[in-house]
């Protein structure tokens, strides 16, 4: 396999070794490239013979010294070096396919890459892997995988994923854990399905990962109104949720007085639906799960809790009355509400007012920041006095952060709303900083 070379860093070792862009990169020492994985591992040695070949064919190596680690400088036209696998799974659950129909088609790729874990934090389901990959990954011993699991019942798992393959490559798992990879597990919970007994299994076995297990997250299903020909899912009661919130904390109490871990958790989102308090921050040892909405409102609070009391040391008065909007989730609404009274009640002339947006357009069942679009934030917002800027969460943004997920753009919102929007990310320090208009410049990019 060869890959053709985008650019050279310039000032790299590979620039100063000559190799230039349009080259193809077929090894490094004596291993044959076949994608990012391969690059980033062969070419920390401090010695590197570089196979490549012109564009006419003509082959020949070059060697590169250089400090060990250093990279090499190479850039490719995709991170990856080759496609991205996609998801061969059908899962019951899937939000993908909970999508409308005419979104950008970006929103329409199911990943289900390996690579993108290690990269990316992304989950996978291992139903990609071939014996090759799994071998590559305990010889490079890269480390930590991060996998969709969502129940250790081969038969469940196949039904519910919609893959025949889906039950066999559970064995994996313990492969890696022999091997001493790391793995951070995830499982997506549907009523009546995967909870209950099939959780408590679920539990039991992924112990058998440890020490290599380093977490497991609980999270409830998401339901859009596009479900049409799908099949027929609910989402969680208010007691369901106190159930799959009991069972976490029964093993993660078990796991930490056995093996000096929590390790199981569940969702905040359980706890919302559940309508119990968000565990301390101390609860979520070193949120490990942050990206699976695990502790996510407990490191927000004692950030925010923490940025308070430094500011309350010395204190500067606004210059002039502040009246700000802060738009949010549903489900985080009453948790932003009781940070913004804390922050009024020290702050004279200060007016945060906090407005739960009801997602209408993936539907009410949606009640997460994230899934927000700015087509309900513009017709929920519009009839509403803001004040000098509206606060949204970072995360209602793609990564570039100028999109929602229904392509209405930032400047559309400002624009249809007549105010200044401000992005902030699930930060406290930037949160304070926002609401009170301190040093804001890092926010608003483009």
């Amino acid at each position: 396999m060869a890959v053709t070379i985008a650019s050279v860093e310039a000032g790299s070792p590979a620039s100063r070794a000559g190799i230039q862009a349009g080259e193809q990169l077929l090894t490094l020492n004596g291993h044959v490239i076949h994608d990012v994985l391969d690059y980033r591992f062969y070419e920390t040695d401090a010695k590197v013979e570089v196979g490549l070949a012109s564009p006419g064919g003509d082959t020949r190596t070059v060697v590169i010294r250089k400090s060990q680690y250093r990279p090499l400088g190479l850039e490719f036209t995709s991170y990856l070096m080759d496609r991205q696998r996609p998801c061969r799974n059908a899962c019951i659950f899937c939000f993908v396919d909970q999508m409308p129909a005419g979104m950008r088609k970006t929103l329409y790729f199911k990943d289900d890459d390996t690579r993108m874990s290690f990269l990316f934090g992304n989950y996978v389901t291992l139903t990609n892997l071939s014996d090759w990959d799994v071998q590559r990954i305990i010889e490079m011993r890269i480390s930590p995988i991060n996998v969709s699991v969502h129940t250790t019942n081969p038969a469940l798992r196949v039904k519910m994923m919609g893959n025949r393959f889906a039950g066999e490559v559970l064995s994996i798992l313990p492969r890696l854990a022999q091997a001493g990879i790391r793995i951070n597990t995830q499982c997506v919970l549907c009523p009546g399905i995967n909870d209950g007994p099939e959780l408590l299994r679920t539990l039991s076995d992924l112990e058998r990962l440890l020490p290599a297990l380093e977490s497991v997250s609980l999270v409830p299903v998401g339901l859009t109104k596009f479900r049409e020909g799908l099949p027929e899912l609910r989402p969680y009661t208010r007691e369901e949720a106190g159930q799959v919130i009991d069972m976490a904390d029964r093993f993660g109490d078990r796991f930490r007085d056995e093996y000096g871990r929590r390790t199981v958790y569940a969702a905040d989102e359980f706890y919302l639906a559940a309508q119990r308090p968000i565990p301390p921050a101390e609860f979520y040892e070193d949120f490990c799960q942050l990206e699976s909405g695990v502790g996510s409102l407990a490191c927000l609070e004692e950030e925010f809790t923490l940025a308070l009391e430094e500011w309350q040391e010395s204190p500067q008065p606004l210059s002039a009355p502040r009246r700000v909007t802060l738009a949010t989730g549903t489900a985080a609404y009453p948790f932003l509400c009781r940070l913004m009274e804390r922050l009024e009640a020290i702050c004279p002339g200060l007016s945060c007012e906090v407005v739960e947006i009801v997602n209408h357009f993936f539907g009410e069942t949606i009640t997460v920041a994230g899934l927000v679009t700015g087509t309900d934030l513009i017709a929920q917002l519009k009839p509403r006095r803001m004040g000098e800027c509206l606060l949204l969460p970072s995360v209602m943004l793609r990564h570039d952060g100028d999109l929602f997920l229904d392509d209405v753009s930032v400047q559309d919102v400002e624009r249809e709303l007549g105010v200044p929007v401000e992005p902030v990310p699930n930060d406290g320090q930037r949160l304070l900083d926002a609401v009170i208009g301190r040093d804001t410049t890092w926010q608003n990019p483009w």
